[in-house]
């Protein structure tokens, strides 16, 4: 009975890791809705991914690993509070709007900030 029980976890675990994509990635309205947000609240520093007050902390993906700022909970933490030169945006958006601007950003990291 045990060799069953462990077939049919390794079978579970595969296929939960074959549709993480699928139920991981952001939808289009969220990525729709962060580029918007993106785009009236953060491009003036971030146009393209990059930082105009300091060129080595940009938004592509290893500069994102390299700080630890690879996942949406970081980059969430990082538009609510500000940091350094960022400001908080805790008080300018709203709670879906910081999340749906941190899944653009982490997906255009991915992408390597294709438009």
């Amino acid at each position: 009975m045990s060799k069953v029980l462990a077939t049919l976890a390794i079978a579970i675990a595969l296929f939960l890791l074959m549709i993480r994509p699928v139920w991981a990635e952001a939808s289009a309205d969220v990525l729709a809705t962060g580029a918007n947000v993106f785009n009236a609240n953060c491009a003036a520093c971030h146009a393209n991914g990059n930082n105009v007050i300091n060129a080595s902390k940009n938004l592509k993906a290893e500069v994102l690993h390299q700080y630890g700022m690879d996942s949406l909970d970081a980059i969430i933490n990082q538009v609510t509070n500000g940091k350094s030169a960022m400001p908080a945006f805790k008080n300018r958006l709203s709670d879906a709007q910081i999340q749906a601007v941190a899944e653009y950003v982490l997906n255009q990291s991915e992408q390597g900030w294709k438009a």
